[in-house]
């Protein structure tokens, strides 16, 4: 599988600055790039890639499970380079139950469901086109939980998001 440059930038951005096997591992971690602003909890996080002419930036959260210290996310937004697009992409865990996908609740509202696309060995990736509608909702909420399974046998795993600050991160971003 071939990935364009922004599409290796951002996997190996969420895939280094995430999934450790405890809160402490996880701060500990720095995502590669130039944290260019801080908005809340999100950070705008930029780098040029190889063969790139320019910056590419992205919003980046990193997360983890308030009960359970194992299970942690990245969720980041990002425009595509031609500007015409917006993607949410999240990297959970291995180890998560892939037909299940993951569930984004927003201000308790389910907002619905979207399903892993691939593995790499640093985790599994959700990603979803932000359409107007997600991106107003987003912009307008105060929480969001991202519900995730282990196995079948087990509830899922509800991880918190902070969205103080996402309005503002996301209008920082080139």
């Amino acid at each position: 599988m071939r990935l364009s440059p922004l599409a290796r930038t951002f996997l190996a951005a969420a895939g280094l600055a995430i999934i450790a096997p405890a809160a402490a591992a996880l701060a500990q971690q720095q995502p590669p790039g130039t944290p260019k602003s801080t908005h809340g909890a999100w950070s705008v996080i930029c780098d040029k890639p190889a063969g790139a002419s320019e910056e590419q930036c992205a919003l980046m959260q990193n997360v983890i499970a308030d009960d359970r210290p194992e299970v942690g996310l990245s969720v980041v937004i990002l425009k595509t380079a031609d500007r015409k697009s917006r993607i949410l992409r999240i990297l959970a865990p291995l180890g998560v139950l892939l037909k299940d996908g993951m569930e984004l609740y927003i201000d308790n509202n389910n907002i619905g469901r979207a399903y892993f696309t691939r593995c790499f060995s640093e985790g599994c990736y959700v990603e979803v086109d932000i359409d107007d509608e997600l991106l107003k909702v987003l912009r307008a909420g105060k929480n969001a939980v991202f519900a995730l399974r282990e196995s079948v046998d087990q509830d899922r795993v509800g991880i918190p998001i902070e969205l103080s600050g996402f309005a503002e991160g996301y209008d920082a971003l080139p």
